[in-house]
């Protein structure tokens, strides 16, 4: 193990995204993340979306780098095998519906009396308290309760999903952060380990910018507006010639200027009343006509090669081929290429964030299911003998 968390031992007890998600990124800067699954299924990610060979490509993405241990936690062998982890670990993963540990005698009293150190991070729909608690939660609900699908989508239309399961990413990404905090205190002598408590529905809030003050104080609620960006101008999403799509954002007062300038518009560029965003706002339709007239008479190419010789911010809308086709992506190993179980080469995401000193890497591709069960226990000081018989009576797999 190399990275900026050598040492640093993870347990995850979870399934899909959100749990998975946090740990692989924590897995990737060099933590040693030991994933418990279900005997015979595993992780339900093995079969989700376009699988090779019978298992999912994103499941040989979510869960690189990590060891894979088959545990019935229903058993209290299997328990005690999760206890025995906990004891020696620094960070518990979980994304369980509320109370689901606690009912496998397995909660945050029974490990924290193990391991004062422990830090649990607990990533759930709503949270670990308040009257939603027990409700069952995914990303696309916390997605829609957290405000950003009512935001989402074209004006006259249904609110929109982005594309991705956002609200579960977001969690992880809070889940990390938390989990990171938590462990600096411990490590500097602050204090013990804690309880990270992360709701899907409040990750995704955390995003909504000024949502709450515009209408508790204005009244104003903000609502779909397509690719436009409400309250700021101009930014928008606009058709060019060859039917492609550019986002430009020209909306700094001195961009403004040099986008007026590219668009053959000096009137506007000068015009004191656009000088400054709120002027523009408020003549925001004007402004997309008048760059639509622009982009609607060159190709794409040309208008952002014009765009980018003004330094003026824009960008064609990729498809995941032509994020593949890229040279910056492959400039800035945003592109691995990997090998599955027999052999097949594949390109799979880089790593985010880059560090200078202690960067991440892959050292392998999501696991066979269990294929590290017989190793991790030989480590908890588990004799063959014992892990037999685990096996026979199904604490194991």
């Amino acid at each position: 193990m190399s990275g900026p968390l050598k040492g640093i031992r993870v347990v995850e007890i979870g399934t899909l995204i959100a749990a998975p998600f946090a740990a692989r990124l924590l897995a990737e800067f060099g933590a040693e993340v030991i994933k418990i699954e279900a005997p015979e299924t595993g992780d339900p990610l093995r079969k989700w979306r376009k699988l090779h060979e019978g298992t999912s490509l994103w499941w040989y993405l979510q869960s690189r780098n990590k060891k894979s241990i088959c545990v019935n936690l229903k058993s209290a062998q299997g328990a005690d095998v999760v206890k025995r982890l906990a004891a020696d670990a620094d960070i518990v993963i979980e994304n369980l519906r509320p109370g689901a540990l606690e009912k496998l005698g397995l909660g945050w009293d029974v490990l924290h009396a193990i391991n004062p150190r422990l830090t649990m991070v607990r990533i759930s729909g709503y949270g670990q308290t308040g009257p939603y608690r027990d409700r069952p939660g995914f990303g696309a609900i916390g997605e829609a309760m957290g405000g950003i699908r009512y935001t989402t989508g074209d004006a006259e239309g249904a609110p929109a999903r982005v594309g991705v399961s956002l609200g579960d990413s977001l969690a992880s990404l809070h889940g990390v952060i938390g989990a990171l905090m938590s462990l600096l205190r411990v490590k500097t002598g602050q204090g013990d380990g804690q309880v990270v408590d992360v709701s899907l529905v409040e990750s995704v809030f955390n995003l909504m910018e000024s949502l709450v003050p515009e209408y508790d104080l204005l009244g104003h609620v903000r609502e779909r507006s397509g690719g436009a960006l409400p309250g700021i101008a101009p930014s928008n999403t606009y058709r060019t010639e060859d039917g492609g799509f550019v986002v430009i954002a020209g909306n700094s007062d001195p961009i403004f200027k040099r986008l007026m300038h590219v668009i053959g518009r000096a009137d506007l560029a000068d015009d004191p009343a656009l000088a400054r965003n709120d002027g523009r706002v408020a003549q925001s339709a004007m402004l997309d006509a008048a760059i639509t007239a622009w982009t609607s008479h060159h190709s794409i190419d040309d208008v952002l090669a014009a765009l980018e010789q003004a330094e003026v911010p824009s960008g064609r809308i990729y498809s995941v081929a032509d994020i593949v086709a890229d040279p910056h992506y492959e400039a800035r190993e945003m592109l691995l290429k990997a090998e599955l179980p027999g052999g097949a080469s594949v390109k799979m995401p880089g790593i985010v964030p880059k560090l200078s000193d202690t960067p991440g890497e892959v050292r392998w591709q999501g696991p066979a299911l269990g294929a590290h069960t017989s190793s991790v226990l030989a480590d908890l000081g588990y004799e063959q003998s014992d892990i037999e018989r685990l096996r026979r009576e199904g604490a194991v797999q």
